[in-house]
């Protein structure tokens, strides 16, 4: 199941959930200035934030990225509604109209497609069988791809407002190998192994957002080895370093995450070798341990922010961790460039603004 297609699941859910009676509010713990006292001595929240740091940071963002979730569903609800208001029909006809009735039918042969590429998954269930239920659950996928489509056409046309606000956290600098204009709008940054699976599926995506968001968009890269799992991965980060001096930092990077499987010094050598590089003076750097100390560096930096894992990455100081899709990105930057926007014409005189109006 793709991102788009669980997005769009819970969005289906949502509507569906709207027949159900509402369940009982949730009531949020208050979070008092003063937390205790200690022999008369108080303990403020200032003092508590201060000693949760990075781990306090982590559970606000997944506190964060849950009520934008059920606020997502609750917004997509209300579109419904209001659009089948103004027609003077139910929600559900309106799902049937603009949803279940554009959505393309899935045809034998895709079916049979599909079957064909996951035979093996399918144990000892029949081939009629199995191709009635692949048959379903096409279907089902493209509905639920059709709704999310939908529901998005309907929030461009309105005017939705969002005003929760996600956390933040201050890194301590944002140096190291980076492309895209300083000047962009959107800063990336991004802590990675060059031995981890995920990091590999995570660059791809960033590929396309460089595409899509040209201008816009600064990527920074920072080291984060995982040495207990990955014994390759420090001397890998080396490596890039060493290209660095060399300004061939992205022509190794991308190579690295290509060749996984050839992370050991000769192989780090021969990759050096045939990006043009001098190979003695990056035989020399790598030898030497030159870079080590950096490389150390920033994974400390990294466990300071709370980080354990790779990838994690840093979009205007939000926190996104794991081997997300294109459109994980896309969700994050598009709020954040329209948070932006929000901002200019906020602080745009208001003579200005008007005489804009036509």
């Amino acid at each position: 199941m793709t991102p788009r297609t669980a997005l769009a699941c819970a969005l289906s859910f949502a509507l569906a959930a709207s027949a159900r009676p509402a369940e009982k509010a949730a009531a949020a713990p208050s979070r008092p200035s003063v937390v205790a006292s200690v022999g008369g001595v108080t303990i403020d929240a200032s003092e508590l934030e201060a000693a949760g740091g990075a781990r306090l940071f982590t559970l606000y963002t997944q506190e964060y990225q849950l009520r934008k979730q059920l606020l997502d569903e609750i917004i997509s609800k209300k579109l419904m509604e209001k659009e089948a208001k103004k027609r003077g029909i139910s929600v559900d006809e309106l799902s049937r109209v603009e949803v279940e009735g554009k959505a393309a039918p899935v045809t034998q042969a895709e079916a049979k497609a599909y079957y064909d590429e996951n035979k093996g998954r399918m144990g000892q269930t029949p081939e009629a069988e199995a191709l009635q239920k692949i048959e379903v659950g096409l279907r089902q996928q493209r509905i639920n791809n059709r709704r999310t489509e939908y529901v998005a056409s309907l929030r461009k046309a309105e005017t939705v407002k969002v005003m929760l606000e996600p956390p933040r956290i201050k890194l301590e600098s944002v140096a190291g190998p980076a492309k895209g204009p300083e000047t962009a709008p959107i800063t990336i940054v991004e802590f990675a192994d060059y031995q981890c699976p995920y990091c590999t599926r995570a660059n791809a995506s960033l590929k396309q957002v460089e595409e899509k968001y040209a201008g816009k968009v600064r990527i920074v890269f920072r080291d984060f080895p995982l040495s207990q799992i990955h014994p390759n991965a420090a001397k890998a980060a080396e490596a890039g370093a060493c290209a660095n001096d060399q300004g061939k930092f992205w022509p190794m990077h991308d190579r690295l995450f290509a060749n996984q499987t050839k992370l050991a010094v000769a192989d780090l050598k021969q990759h050096a070798t045939e990006l043009g590089l001098d190979a003695t003076e990056f035989g020399t750097c790598l030898d030497s341990g030159k870079h080590a100390a950096e490389i150390k560096k920033s994974v400390e930096e990294g466990q300071r922010y709370g980080l354990s894992g790779t990838p994690s990455f840093f979009i205007n100081g939000r926190l996104l961790v794991g081997a997300q899709p294109y459109e994980g990105f896309a969700q994050v930057i598009d709020e954040e460039l329209e948070r932006g926007a929000s901002a200019s014409a906020a602080a745009e005189p208001a003579a200005a603004r008007t005489k804009s109006q036509p």
